[in-house]
C-alpha cells in the first residue's frame, strides 16, 4: 500500500473479512501509521490529512474486530 495515496477503507469491505484477514490488514495500517507519523514529524508528509484517514482506518477495523469477538458479526465463511 502507498502511503500517501491509498483512500479510506469502506466499512463494507471490513465486514466481508475473515479475523485473519482483518488481523493483518490491521498490522499493516498501523504499520503504515508509524512510518506516516516519521514522515509527518521530519516535515516529509505533503499529505497531512493521511494520518487522520489512517487512524480512522485503524478505528474501524477495530470495530468489527471487537464485533467478532462479541458474537455480533461472524467471519466470513461462518454459519452464524
Amino acid at each position: 500500500m502507498a502511503i500517501g495515496s491509498a483512500k479510506p477503507t469502506k466499512m463494507f469491505e471490513l465486514k466481508e473479512l475473515t479475523s485473519l484477514e482483518l488481523s493483518n490488514r490491521l498490522k499493516e495500517a498501523e504499520d503504515n501509521l508509524e512510518a506516516l507519523r516519521f514522515q509527518l514529524d521530519a516535515g516529509q508528509l505533503p499529505n497531512t490529512a493521511r494520518v487522520r484517514a489512517v487512524r480512522r482506518d485503524i478505528a474501524r477495523m477495530r470495530t468489527v474486530a471487537r464485533e467478532h469477538e462479541l458474537g455480533l458479526r461472524t467471519s466470513k465463511g461462518k454459519v452464524k
